[in-house]
């Protein structure tokens, strides 16, 4: 199959609900420009953002790569939490590129795990991070999961829909307050509890169980509570909630086999990181018998640095080949 080719400069979009990201790579292995942050709801699609966004970046783009938070059909991608439907051979044509691309926000975040850089990280544990089957899982307003191949020297992203799975209690701590979560489209599901919503469903059942009212708070404020009152319940909860990603992420790395490692990404996980008991994750993680010796085996890590999506997205741009992408059906040109 042959790779696509994209001129420079290339624009790199990351796409949320909320907010875009745009940087440039100006040439290949050249330092990418400061991202500059957009409101999606501001503009009434990618093409318009990024008109918007030129007048604060080095020069018109002549390719495009971007991700978003939904599913991608081919040259298509529609938002899940916004109302933007991303055509690209209409943003092609609206911009004159000479080719893009469209990603889902955690298959690229797969494809990215080649450009992290180590100080990009937090080691969670002593288990050196290695080869083989790679897998990202990260909390923000829903639970992304993602596995990545190396396969004769070509990166191939796996995706997952893990985040949609039934959960439940594993341990009598965790029996006491999970008849209060509140259900998800009549689920408790890991997206359910591991997304900033899920914090807040944590802590609320967590309350409920003590007899006393649910709080009316948001992730956010959780963790303000918790940084500001070590010792309060909020805190609590931001401990239960780590142990529950140590508990999924160890079940992740036994079902694909993940001895590349497993990445934590997110906007959830590095807001909470003064929360995080290295001896007690990595107990949650391993407790897998009877396969406790292959987690006992997988390294962990936090991403802190959340424009490593725009970094990995450059990558492609720099060397296509690398990456086991159906260019032929996705590429806009």
């Amino acid at each position: 199959m042959m790779a696509a080719s994209f001129p420079s400069p290339v624009l790199l979009c990351d796409i949320g609900g909320t907010n875009v990201r745009l940087s440039m790579a100006t040439e290949p292995g050249k330092p990418l420009t400061k991202p500059i942050r957009l409101h999606t709801a501001d503009y009434p699609g990618l093409a318009e953002a990024i008109e918007a966004g030129l007048p604060q970046l080095p020069a018109r783009p002549r390719s495009v790569i971007a991700c978003g938070a939904g599913p991608v059909v081919e040259r298509s991608l529609k938002l899940t939490n916004a109302p933007w439907l991303m055509q690209g051979a209409d943003i092609a044509a609206a911009l004159k590129l000479d080719q893009g691309l469209l990603l889902n926000d955690f298959e690229a975040q797969a494809l990215a795990l080649p450009a992290i850089q180590p100080e990009w990280t937090l080691p969670i544990g002593s288990v050196p991070y290695g080869s083989g089957t790679h897998v990202i899982l990260g909390p923000g307003t829903g639970l992304g999961i993602a596995a990545l191949l190396d396969v004769d020297g070509r990166f191939v992203p796996v995706s997952s829909e893990a985040c949609h799975i039934d959960f439940g209690p594993a341990n009598p701590d965790e029996q006491i307050f999970w008849p209060y979560v509140e259900p998800v489209h009549d689920r408790v599901t890991t997206e359910g509890l591991m997304s900033g919503g899920g914090l807040v469903r944590l802590h609320r059942a967590r309350i409920a169980a003590k007899g006393e009212p649910r709080p009316d708070v948001d992730a956010a404020a959780v963790v303000a509570q918790a940084l500001a009152d070590r010792g309060s319940e909020a805190a609590k909860s931001c401990a239960m909630f780590w142990r529950l990603i140590a508990r999924f992420a160890g079940d992740m790395a036994i079902t694909f086999i993940a001895k590349g490692g497993i990445t934590l990404s997110g906007g959830v996980l590095p807001h909470m990181a003064e929360f995080l008991d290295v001896a007690a994750f990595r107990a949650a993680f391993e407790r897998k018998a009877p396969v406790e010796r292959l987690p006992k085996n997988i390294a962990v890590r936090l991403l802190l640095e959340p424009d490593a999506v725009l970094a990995g997205m450059a990558a492609i741009a720099a060397a296509p080949e690398k990456y086991a992408v159906d260019y032929a059906a996705r590429a806009w040109v």
